[in-house]
């Protein structure tokens, strides 16, 4: 079977504009969460979030924004990152035969919301001969992959998959499958997502999903934690490239860790609620361990989906100690969303990222916030400050609606 590893990263999110600035962040257990400032969100009961820390004038001029919505704009910065992290940022300077080696699949959980809206009120406003001709185009969630393949001549397999919050993680299951497959060589993957308008943070607001921690968001996101009261919107991207070991490593490539192995299921309980006992999640990370052939016993440390909302601490728990039993006192679990914000469809790539860091670097950040324990989450959820680790294997994870669980292996290369 074909072996892949993770050469490039790359991400923006709530802490930063680039990974070296987000790691170090996160490693300090800094926060990313503010007040909504980009448009008035006083009438809504939650009116803070994890906005990205960017400029995007920084990036595109006037005709891009008029063709591409923020969560595309997003993933080409990152991608730029992670293909010159990987040393391939001449890509499109390869022959076509190599490029039809190179892929990109990228996740989404909403797509482009913000183009939605914006268009919504034109065609309200002045009616539908004014709605831009770039509308369908700039808001489809396949846009993504789409432009990202155009910028950087990807000839090979490209789409986008959208499963919600477990949108990127599936993405990041089909690029391992593709190159195990012989399809590709090289693949472009993870996720992007900039959701935080006034319509989604209203429908997430009528659900009672978020914190409405509103006077200290530095406070609000605390997974685990007994006194946790809902999750915060977030928005970034996280871009991997993803290559065959071996070509990998002839080319002298550095490698951040090896991709192992992918589980995927479902609850098939309830749309938003996940199932209480945790056997779904549970099985998607038996499932990405045994496709991986990991040991259950080398496994040191989870990126937990770890929203910070009463239930899915809860599960998510439950489904870690169901999944490895004794060996679940010895794990350290910690939550790159306590930091950052959900970044929805982009959390899974986001959060591998940092699990990559991990891995190269033998240093796991903590679960900022976790200070009052709650028995029905019963780990180590690395509270306070972050800890040198040697982490053999690591699993990431995320739980999406729909009942979606989706798990990510990698670890140190055998």
């Amino acid at each position: 079977m074909r072996r892949v590893v993770i050469t490039g990263l790359g991400t923006i999110n709530a802490l930063g504009a680039d990974v070296q600035t987000s790691w170090s962040r996160m490693i300090a257990g800094e926060n990313g969460i503010g007040p909504i400032t980009h448009f008035d969100a006083s009438q809504h009961s939650a009116q803070i979030a994890g906005t990205a820390a960017w400029n995007p004038e920084d990036f595109f001029d006037s005709s891009d924004f008029r063709k591409l919505d923020p969560f595309t704009m997003l993933a080409l910065v990152a991608s730029d990152e992670a293909l010159k992290d990987a040393g391939l940022e001449d890509l499109r300077d390869l022959d076509e035969s190599k490029r039809e080696r190179v892929g990109c699949i990228l996740g989404t959980g909403i797509g482009g919301i913000i183009g939605i809206e914006a268009q919504h009120t034109i065609l309200v406003d002045r009616g539908p001969r004014r709605v831009s001709p770039h509308f369908i185009p700039k808001i489809m969630a396949n846009a993504v992959s789409g432009q990202v393949a155009i910028r950087h001549g990807i000839l090979g397999t490209t789409f986008t998959t959208c499963s919600a919050c477990a949108s990127s993680g599936h993405a990041i299951g089909m690029a391992l499958m593709s190159i195990r497959a012989g399809e590709a060589d090289i693949v472009i993957t993870g996720g992007s997502e900039s959701a935080t308008t006034p319509l989604s943070l209203g429908g997430f607001c009528s659900a009672k999903a978020l914190s409405t921690r509103n006077d200290e968001p530095e406070l609000a996101c605390r997974p685990f934690d007994k006194n946790r009261t809902g999750f915060v919107m977030g928005e970034g991207a996280g871009i991997l490239v993803f290559e065959e070991y071996e070509a990998a490593k002839a080319r002298g490539a550095r490698i951040y860790a090896e991709v192992k192995g992918y589980g995927s299921t479902d609850d098939a309980f309830h749309i938003t609620a996940p199932k209480t006992d945790g056997s779904g999640p549970a099985r998607a990370f038996e499932i990405a361990m045994r496709n991986g052939g990991v040991n259950p016993e080398t496994v040191d440390y989870i990126n937990a989906h770890g929203t910070s909302t009463y239930f899915n601490d809860s599960i998510e728990s439950r489904a870690i100690r169901r999944c490895f039993g004794d060996h679940a006192d010895k794990l350290m679990v910690s939550s790159t969303k306590s930091m950052i914000g959900h970044c929805l469809g982009a959390s899974s790539a986001v959060e591998l990222v940092a699990t990559a860091r991990s891995i190269h670097e033998g240093i796991v950040h903590p679960t900022r916030n976790y200070e009052t324990p709650d028995p029905e989450c019963d780990l180590d959820y690395i509270p306070g400050a972050a800890r040198e680790l040697k982490v053999r294997n690591a699993l990431s994870n995320s739980l999406g609606f729909g009942g979606h669980n989706v798990s990510i292996c990698i670890g140190i290369p055998d």
